[in-house]
């Protein structure tokens, strides 16, 4: 029997794949005994080739880029998790959990199409013992133990200068814990996804750490096989489920300019997000291209379809046509050459739902699915404003020789330019690079 697919609401996504609430009729019906979760990101900095690794372990680079402890030197996606962070490497990130109600916590495997080209499975395995990790949007619990310094200035909006109106202040040092908490969250998303534990197998593990290639593709059959997993489930991703291309972005201007940003669309991309911050003494500056201001921390995550329209509506991301948008003039210009102003940029992709077997035609029947996936794609990139380094894929991390000066700033997705080498044996100085989490330390005198 053919597998449908349903758009959930998020009141259902809040408790998984909730399916008593798909339909208005009066029908009896039961959770799925399998649910089976695939989160794809796609991630990339721009100016920086892609890479799987960073000799030594990356140090801050590789705390920045998502290595840290999960992303170790020869490795790629080690542990479950990354693809809701803005891990960039490696470039592709694949998330598996399932949770099999009738043998829970029971390894099984997962078949795949020759165009995942990670063989022919993948293990799915329960987790070791975690420790928790902070949602997107809130203040590591380090930093809520100590009285902050300075202020949050927020400026938002796509624009050469700068709003009436504008900054919104937020004084940390007379805000209470409550208040500034709430002040680094703003809006929070809805669907925070599966909270896996031992009943939970998952992917990557400790067995089968292989990340997705650039020429990767998810399109095609797969299954779940294992101890008390229904025969049944078998289901086919199309194009709208498969890897999201990297984000072209180019950027260009000094933080005293307006600077500005561009980019290619994207395919499946159904809305767009950017976000910069830099520190200027003990004051964070933060910009967002949404028409309100917020802090935007805790945008950087999968959207709902239903999130996704609503913040359309409220213009909190850009239209899925918008293709560039200015910085305004002077917001990043106190900071000076060590405080390089950071931009992270989201294309929010689509999410699928498939359930099997399909809701009775007869709303009087009892409806009892045997299993439910949903699939959900992202692409993010980086990028350091202001900085007069050219990017090329396959090419180093330092400045192309001869390259132009001005501040132009691309993430290279294109190649080099016509009559333009590509970048040498150069590097970057990482000691510029503006960390979020270096932002946080300072304001709240760490």
């Amino acid at each position: 029997m053919t597998p449908l697919r349903f758009v959930l609401t998020p009141a259902c996504l809040a408790v998984g794949l909730c399916i008593a609430s798909l339909g208005a009729q009066a029908q009896t019906t039961k959770p799925p005994k399998v649910q089976l979760w695939m989160d794809v990101s796609t991630g990339t900095m721009a100016g920086m080739p892609e890479m799987d690794s960073l000799p030594g372990g990356g140090g801050l680079l590789g705390g920045l880029m998502g290595g840290g402890a999960q992303g170790r030197a020869g490795g790629g996606n080690t542990a479950y998790g990354n693809a809701r962070a803005m891990s960039i490497m490696p470039p592709r990130v694949i998330d598996i959990a399932l949770h099999n109600t009738l043998r829970p916590g029971v390894e099984a495997s997962q078949a795949i199409p020759a165009g995942m080209r990670m063989g022919e499975s993948l293990p799915l395995i329960p987790p070791r013992a975690q420790p928790t990790q902070t949602e997107p949007g809130e203040v590591p619990q380090e930093y809520q133990q100590h009285q902050p310094k300075g202020r949050i200035l927020l400026y938002w909006g796509c624009g050469a200068t700068v709003r009436a109106g504008q900054p919104r202040v937020i004084d940390l040092a007379r805000a209470k814990p409550t208040d500034y908490a709430q002040a680094f969250a703003g809006r929070a998303v809805p669907d925070r996804g599966p909270r896996v534990g031992p009943a939970y197998a998952l992917y990557p593990n400790e067995r089968n750490q292989v990340s997705l290639s650039r020429d990767a593709s998810l399109v095609g059959e797969h299954q779940v096989r294992g101890d008390g997993v229904p025969a049944s489930m078998k289901f086919t991703l199309g194009a709208a489920q498969d890897l999201m291309p990297a984000i072209d972005l180019r950027t260009t201007g000094k933080p005293q300019d307006s600077m500005g940003t561009s980019w290619q669309p994207v395919r499946n991309a159904r809305a767009y997000y950017l976000h910069a911050m830099s520190q200027n003494g003990d004051d964070l500056v933060m910009w967002s291209s949404a028409e309100t201001p917020d802090t935007g921390m805790g945008l950087f995550d999968y959207l709902s379809p239903a999130t996704v329209d609503r913040w359309l509506k409220e213009r909190v991301l850009l239209q899925p046509e918008t293709t560039q948008c200015a910085i305004p003039q002077g917001i990043f210009a106190g900071g000076g050459r060590d405080a390089t102003p950071m931009l992270r940029m989201m294309a929010y992709g689509g999410e699928s739902h498939i359930v099997h077997p399909p809701r009775p035609a007869d709303p009087k029947a009892a409806w009892e699915p045997e299993w439910a996936v949903r699939v959900r794609v992202k692409s993010h990139t980086m990028a350091m404003l202001g900085e007069e380094m050219q990017g090329r894929r396959g090419g180093s991390m330092g400045a192309a020789p001869g390259a132009p000066s001005g501040g132009a700033y691309s993430s290279g997705m294109g190649g080099a330019p016509a009559g333009q080498q590509p970048a040498g044996e150069g590097g970057t100085d990482a000691g510029n690079v503006v960390n979020p989490v270096n932002l946080l330390r300072g304001i709240f005198g760490r």
